[in-house]
């Protein structure tokens, strides 16, 4: 079952992705921040937790979320997707069967491909009813270093040629996000760059602003 057009037209603008933070107080507070920032999406991302915790915290990100009208995403999880009736899930190339989790999320949740910088799994992609498709590392990346490049020149092309949002990822700066943009990048996803970030509802609306700009 392919997706609705609704839930593609909110893969635009900055898109949060949390980093691992254990202390689920202190991750709500960060992401309120960045959603009162302007964020159009969260994805709630975290390695080092246990699945109790990670409940804890997708459930605490959830209520959140909706207080704001905004989607919450969930990496990797698509079983805790649909426990807590989250708004979609993000799976990575070796995360599970895309096509399979189209038809257990139905045609209403978000459904994010990780394609890393090659075509042919955004065409796959596609063609299983994914939402939008995200590349990186568009430029060099803290959070993972080793990430192969993703040249925004396949950006460019994906946009003209599959009609799906892109999500641009991996080292992305208030410095270089407007590249990204301007190669087709229909959100920007960040992590370091906005949770690092000193004033995190500031830097939040400086990269939505972004958008406007290159409008």
């Amino acid at each position: 079952m392919r997706a609705t057009k609704t839930s593609r037209s909110v893969i635009k603008g900055l898109y949060a992705i949390t980093s691992d933070i254990e202390d689920t107080e202190m991750l709500c507070q960060v992401v309120e921040a960045s959603l009162l920032g302007g964020a159009s999406i969260i994805q709630y991302r975290n390695k080092l937790v246990d699945a109790d915790l990670r409940t804890e915290q997708a459930a605490a990100l959830l209520k959140i979320c909706r207080k704001h009208h905004i989607p919450l995403v969930i990496n990797d999880y698509l079983d805790l997707c649909l426990h807590l009736d989250a708004d979609g899930v993000h799976l990575g190339e070796s995360d599970g069967n895309l096509s399979s989790a189209r038809q257990q999320l139905g045609a209403e949740k978000i459904l994010g491909a990780s394609c890393h910088n090659r075509y042919e799994l955004a065409q796959s992609a596609a063609l299983s009813g994914a939402d939008y498709v995200a590349f990186g590392a568009c430029f060099n990346s803290t959070t993972k270093p080793a990430a192969v490049n993703a040249p925004l020149e396949l950006i460019s092309r994906v946009a003209k040629e599959l009609k799906l949002p892109i999500v641009a990822i991996g080292g992305i700066t208030l410095d270089n996000a407007v590249l990204a943009i301007k190669a087709g990048a229909s959100s920007i996803a960040v992590i370091g760059a906005l949770f690092s970030a000193e004033d995190i509802r500031l830097t939040a609306q400086q990269f939505s602003n972004l958008f406007n700009q290159t409008n």
